[in-house]
């Protein structure tokens, strides 16, 4: 870990010597025809905009998106929005002393605690065809990717592990609904939480920061898993039609309207459980994330938040002290 403030604990007026993450870098034209270079810097807090107006073009040749940069300068404003006014900027040269994890956000719960409660949760199943698809679709995962890519680019569970914790809470939300309603087929319904989002594994990269890869972009994670089920089931004997169909029903439909981008619309009562849970876990997560932002409104209010389609009230949760809170999350 480097050893430095965040960003998102800097005022305006002071000074920068940090190592950042080049998010995005181009070079623009500002309104009296001056060029500058405009670039998105992040650290594990934060990512603010940042620009240098002098003697630019051959330091930015020397490093591209994705990469970290040594930077100087000081936290300025614009429009009431911090940035970066950048005096100095080079590729980092210490060999390899800081490394993209140190820039990437992490899910404050232990891994191994999460991993080790996912697997006692799959053991749990007792459908044979369904613990063998699920034990099957973790082998095509060799890196374990599913244990560390993010659940989103960043709407909700943004950060390292972040798909994990997101499914965990999923499954916690289904077996619940279980409980109270014996009707709904357990197995079915844990395993669909379980495989929902595994095609993330492969829409998502962390490489360079959390952004789409090709194949995200061109088929979505959704139609990766739903793919990959049909594949693997073909493999297993004797596995039934009927419940094929019906785990592939809950992988499709599990952003619940056509309009978010499901295929289809929740026709089954596991399917609509899977649905109303992957938004609870989703917007309770990215809510959350907004009101204990430091640079994210008032003491009292967010900022206006365009997906929730409202501004949130963060007095009765944060209050003076938000480190107080952040010790009480997952």
């Amino acid at each position: 870990m480097i050893d430095q403030k965040d960003l998102a604990e800097m005022a305006v007026g002071e000074k920068i010597n940090h190592f950042l993450l080049v998010v995005k870098k181009e070079i623009k034209m500002a309104r009296n025809n001056r060029e500058f270079l405009n670039i998105d810097l992040q650290d594990r807090s934060s990512t603010l905009s940042a620009k240098m107006w002098d003697n630019f073009e051959l330091t930015a040749s020397k490093f591209a998106e994705g990469s970290i940069v040594k930077v100087t300068g000081e936290i300025d404003s614009y429009n009431d929005i911090k940035q970066i006014k950048i005096n100095s900027i080079r590729p980092d040269d210490d060999n390899g002393a800081v490394t993209i994890n140190d820039f990437l956000p992490s899910s404050l719960r232990d891994p191994d605690e999460m991993k080790t409660e996912l697997r006692n949760r799959i053991k749990k199943i007792e459908n044979s065809h369904l613990r063998a698809l699920i034990t099957e679709v973790f082998k095509q995962d060799q890196s374990g990717f599913y244990f560390t890519v993010p659940a989103g680019k960043s709407w909700h569970h943004a950060y390292v592990h972040g798909l994990l914790e997101h499914t965990l809470e999923i499954i916690r939300i289904c077996d619940l609904m279980c409980d109270i309603h014996p009707e709904v087929n357990r197995d079915l319904i844990i395993s669909g939480a379980i495989l929902h989002d595994f095609g993330k594994t492969e829409e998502l990269s962390a490489s360079t920061g959390f952004d789409y890869t090709d194949k995200g972009q061109l088929l979505g994670h959704i139609v990766i898993v739903a793919m990959l089920i049909e594949k693997i089931v073909s493999s297993i004997d004797g596995f039934p039609d009927e419940l094929k169909n019906n785990l592939i029903h809950l992988v499709l439909s599990h952003q619940g309207k056509l309009e978010y981008a499901s295929p289809v619309v929740p026709r089954t009562l596991e399917a609509i459980i899977l649905y109303h849970a992957d938004e609870l876990s989703a917007k309770t997560n990215a809510y959350k994330q907004a009101i204990l932002s430091k640079e994210n409104g008032d003491k009292t209010w967010t900022k206006y938040l365009p997906l929730a389609g409202t501004a949130l009230y963060r007095a009765g949760f944060i209050d003076n002290e938000e480190e107080n809170f952040k010790d009480t999350l997952f």
